[in-house]
């Protein structure tokens, strides 16, 4: 029985990491889509596998590093056709910075639902902002050590890698937080304000991504719309549609960023996707955080009118007051 246990248990923890690092495969394949060089290295203003990552530490645990590792050595191996000393530096720090991120995160009591403003505030001065430097200057120095990368290059390359790995913490892991509890739709969810929210998104991301006019600004409206009715489920759905949508349209060099220098590009990219991610992680949180505390203050209400009632019955005041109750009667 206990040795039956102990094979089921290590077969459960081999698939998670599989799957942990098929997924980072995944996201790497869509990360380097809108991929561009700088110096002569390979970056990327959004990187998903960063966010998947640290997601699955979040649900996981520190057994799902194995998976990091295996994930980021796959990707490096399908760009480089070849394992060395320079891949086995990258894979490090790919593998360590989430890890650190994740460990600062449970250090500040983090809760995976994002239902606070101070979650939302430590996913982005803890997840994202201090952990991807631990990968931009791990990768970053291994590139200048190995020949591949002159020593001028090292703070466009350290920007554009962190950035990128810092975008895909952002972006992805709060989508893939909703998309963990997601549940069947039901009869009496509000189709048609969700059904336009969807068309709106894909219409105005792609009309503020691909015209010349610099219309980059029209996203955040949608992104207040999209917190204020379905929170995050809306909100990261959407971030994650721009941030897409703009890191193709930079790479294309089309749209707003046409004419541009790459460099140029890159940190319009890193400003826009922070400032999407920021609008969209923080306004949800806000939001949720201040529909919890009228609920809980009505449910504290609701157990004082009990209170009162079996006290001094008929003296309790039902909870919230009717309308001639707050008005005074008529």
């Amino acid at each position: 029985m206990i040795r039956s246990e102990r094979t089921s248990r290590t077969a459960r923890t081999v698939l998670c990491v599989l799957a942990v690092a098929a997924a980072y495969y995944a996201a790497g394949g869509l990360g380097l889509i809108p991929g561009v060089s700088v110096h002569g290295a390979a970056v990327t203003p959004l990187w998903p596998p960063t966010g998947i990552a640290l997601s699955a530490l979040i649900h996981l645990g520190p057994r799902a590093w194995p998976g990091i590792a295996l994930g980021s050595l796959c990707v490096l191996s399908t760009l480089d056709g070849s394992v060395s000393l320079l891949t086995g530096a990258v894979v490090a720090g790919n593998t360590l910075a989430p890890v650190c991120s994740y460990l600062m995160l449970r250090r500040a009591g983090f809760r995976r639902e994002l239902d606070r403003l101070r979650d939302g505030l430590a996913l982005v001065f803890l997840g994202a902002v201090p952990g991807m430097a631990i990968s931009a200057t791990v990768g970053t120095c291994a590139l200048v050590l190995d020949g591949d990368l002159p020593l001028h290059g090292f703070w466009p390359v350290w920007t554009a890698w962190w950035s990128g790995d810092a975008m895909g913490v952002l972006v992805v892991t709060p989508l893939v937080l909703v998309l963990h509890r997601a549940r069947m739709p039901r009869r009496g969810d509000r189709w048609a304000e969700a059904s336009a929210l969807a068309v709106a998104a894909v219409v105005v991301s792609w009309v503020a991504t691909r015209s010349s006019l610099e219309m980059l600004y029209l996203v955040f409206p949608l992104l207040v719309w999209a917190a204020l009715s379905f929170r995050l489920a809306g909100s990261a759905p959407c971030a994650f549609l721009v941030s897409v949508m703009a890191a193709v349209a930079g790479a294309q060099g089309v749209g707003p960023f046409e004419g541009h220098s790459m460099l140029h590009v890159m940190i319009n990219l890193a400003l826009l996707d922070g400032s999407v991610a920021l609008t969209s992680l923080l306004l949800a949180a806000v939001v949720t955080e201040q529909s919890d505390i009228r609920r809980r203050i009505e449910h504290a209400c609701e157990e004082l009118a009990e209170v009162v009632d079996r006290l001094a019955p008929g003296r309790a005041v039902a909870w919230p007051p009717r309308a001639e109750d707050e008005t005074g009667g008529r």
